[in-house]
């Protein structure tokens, strides 16, 4: 395989390298110099792309955000019946098992919003994407009476979406408080109660 030849290829691998670290280390383990190894550079060369390790990581989750709701949006785009986009988004919204790169790094990135404002704001478009994709998920099946929504829909969708982070949260910790099954059925539980449909 050619090594990459645009400034632009060689920024994705070295985002690619950065999530491929931090999936192995951790965001606080991972340096310039590791990354720099990940991707087959010198430390030098990495600096001609990025000044320096926070510009790096504000390209990972810039591009992790936008992949993590594009991939959610797109799972649910062309169904119809409101119960089975709802499933499908919630399927969609939980590690798959504490290896799920994608979701291990948005919850390690989201660490960093409590300290720094570039971050959080990343933080808050990825939770408002979110909750937007369940609002129109909810007032869709309230509209055709499949659902009978026990609360405002933005209240709903927000309270899924924190359950997700939650529960997302304990299924990557290093001893998971919750399985994969028992995370599901809490998430499906909320939204069955607060859609007043079952969704089993």
């Amino acid at each position: 395989m050619g090594r990459p030849k645009t400034q632009t290829d060689r920024r994705l691998t070295l985002v690619a390298a950065a999530e491929s670290m931090i999936a192995k280390r951790g965001l606080a383990g991972v340096t310039l110099r590791d990354v720099a190894n990940e991707a087959g550079m010198s430390s030098s060369a990495l600096l001609y792309y990025y000044p320096g390790l926070k510009e790096l990581l504000d390209d990972v989750q810039t591009k992790a955000v936008e992949r993590f709701c594009t991939q959610r949006a797109a799972a649910v785009a062309a169904i119809v019946d409101p119960r089975l986009r709802l499933k499908t988004m919630l399927d969609s919204g939980l590690p798959t098992d504490p290896d799920d790169q994608l979701c291990r790094l948005l919850l390690e990135l989201g660490a960093y919003s409590r300290s720094d404002a570039s971050y959080a704001a990343r933080h808050i478009t990825l939770f408002e994407r979110q909750v937007a994709i369940y609002v129109g998920i909810l007032e869709a099946g309230a509209a055709t009476g499949v659902f009978k929504l026990k609360a405002a829909s933005e209240v709903i969708a927000r309270g899924l979406v924190v359950l997700e982070d939650g529960l997302g949260l304990h299924l990557v910790n290093v001893v998971p408080a919750v399985d994969h099954a028992s995370a599901m059925a809490i998430l499906t539980g909320y939204a069955e109660l607060a859609t007043g449909c079952s969704l089993r």
